[in-house]
């Protein structure tokens, strides 16, 4: 549909009530509904009024199938806005799958729905602390261009996902239940415990930092295992593993938002704001980027990081998307 807020509350529950043939024709109100009907339910629905068919179809039934599936749906979205439907909108859209499919094809619908095995949650380049929420508690949080998924049976014998990209866990604590994660290269292992996860850093390493909590993280047989305490970073690939205390204060700024500094060059000033804000700055002059900073930035527009930076350094900038080049006055 387009713009489904065009009809009233009333309207839609007349709508569900003609199309699922509890209730005569409206010409004028199905007349607007096709007029919005990207795809031609309307028109389906008069074909399939005309045909004559033996088929008992269970309206009710195919509407509870719909409805838990749309809610699933609903819970695996990226957080791009979504408009929130209403329950009589929702069973319009159960009565047209069955009148597009005369029933076949809806019911093949439902059961692959039902038969796919893993919920998955994606983020875009522009999208960032996506928040996951799971069955026993634990919350994850997804950076940009990331991928989380599971079976749809987690919780029940295990808790085990699968992430691409990164990601901060907030794990409950089960102590029956191990939490895995399948990080491509690596599985990380933990009971109840707070970490951040890289599953490709930019040595292709599956990276690791541990806020709370203990870590386990598991490579191949060459590369082995690491434990990692609070404030260490584990490093591992196909030939080693490594650990270190983290020295980058602005470590988890990406999902903060909030960004320290204590005299740091813009050099390292600009990496980070293209990690935690997707700002790329460009400086036309190379002797601008051994100005140091030490204000904070506490998730500011990218304008009024920009526009701080230039009046700091008495510099100019012109924007090209989400690139920003720096000149001096």
């Amino acid at each position: 549909m387009n713009n489904p807020g065009n009809f009233t509350e009333k309207e839609w529950e007349e709508l569900a009530s003609i199309l699922s043939g509890e209730k005569s024709d409206n010409p004028e109100l199905i007349e607007r509904f096709m007029e919005n009907d990207l795809h031609n339910t309307g028109g389906k629905w008069k074909e399939i009024k005309d045909m004559s068919s033996n088929d008992y179809i269970d309206v009710e039934k195919a509407w509870r199938n719909v409805s838990s599936k749309i809610s699933l749906t609903e819970n695996t979205t990226s957080n791009r806005p979504v408009f929130s439907l209403r329950s009589t909108f929702m069973k319009i859209a159960a009565v047209a799958l069955i009148l597009i499919s005369t029933g076949t094809g809806a019911f093949l619908l439902y059961n692959s729905w039902s038969n796919s095995k893993n919920i998955l949650f994606s983020t875009g380049n522009d999208e960032k602390n996506l928040l996951v929420e799971l069955s026993d508690g634990s919350r994850i949080y997804l950076n940009r261009d990331s991928e989380l998924s599971y079976s749809n049976d987690f919780g029940k014998t295990g808790r085990n996902v699968k992430l691409r990209g990164e990601a901060f866990f907030e794990i409950s604590q089960d102590a029956t239940k191990p939490f895995t994660i399948d990080a491509g290269n690596a599985l990380v292992r933990v009971v109840g415990t707070s970490f951040n996860v890289i599953t490709s850093n930019q040595h292709s390493e599956v990276e690791v930092f541990v806020k709370t909590g203990k870590v386990l993280v598991s490579g191949s047989e060459n590369s082995g295992t690491l434990e990692l305490d609070p404030g260490y970073v584990g490093k591992i690939d196909a030939r080693k593993a490594e650990k270190e205390i983290n020295t980058n204060p602005n470590y988890l700024s990406w999902n903060t938002g909030l960004l320290v500094y204590n005299g740091q060059t813009l050099d390292i000033v600009f990496k980070d704001l293209k990690r935690v804000y997707n700002m790329d700055i460009v400086a036309e002059d190379t002797s601008i980027l051994e100005n140091r900073w030490t204000s904070p930035i506490d998730n500011q527009s990218q304008e009024t990081i920009i526009r701080l930076i230039c009046t700091s350094f008495n510099l100019s900038y012109t924007q090209e998307g989400n690139v920003f080049h720096l000149v001096r006055k």
